[in-house]
């Protein structure tokens, strides 16, 4: 799946761990992802989480997608920091789950909570 993940290729983010109903994906802010507060747009720690939730919910094979996530920001990053995102799967059942996803700046300082509900599509 990451393979083709133009989107997150084109912004840099690394799968750095895989397991089932788990993830960990890492991302160098850029200066292209700041907004007009000097901060790292929200947008991208999303996408970050986002990213961690997908490779975690699809490690158990089936295609899933997400049916909804929401997102707590705790604290601000900045240009240069390194952002780690560690997604694991609080629970499955059917064709739905539920997944939790901190993200943090390098030195385990919390950037962001994301919770993720996960689909699987028809086999």
């Amino acid at each position: 799946m990451m393979d083709a993940d133009t989107a997150s290729a084109a912004l840099g983010i690394e799968l750095a761990e895989l397991g089932p109903g788990r993830a960990v994906c890492r991302m160098k802010v850029t200066g292209q992802m700041i907004n007009g507060h000097a901060l790292c747009h929200g947008g991208f720690v999303f996408l970050l989480a986002d990213t961690a939730f997908a490779c975690a919910c699809n490690s158990h094979g089936p295609v899933t997608v997400a049916a909804g996530a929401e997102v707590t920001f705790v604290a601000p990053a900045h240009a240069g920091d390194e952002l780690t995102a560690e997604a694991v799967e609080r629970t499955r059942y059917g064709r739905s789950g539920i997944y939790d996803v901190t993200v943090r700046k390098a030195g385990g300082e919390v950037v962001a909570e994301f919770r993720g509900r996960s689909r699987e599509l028809s086999r």
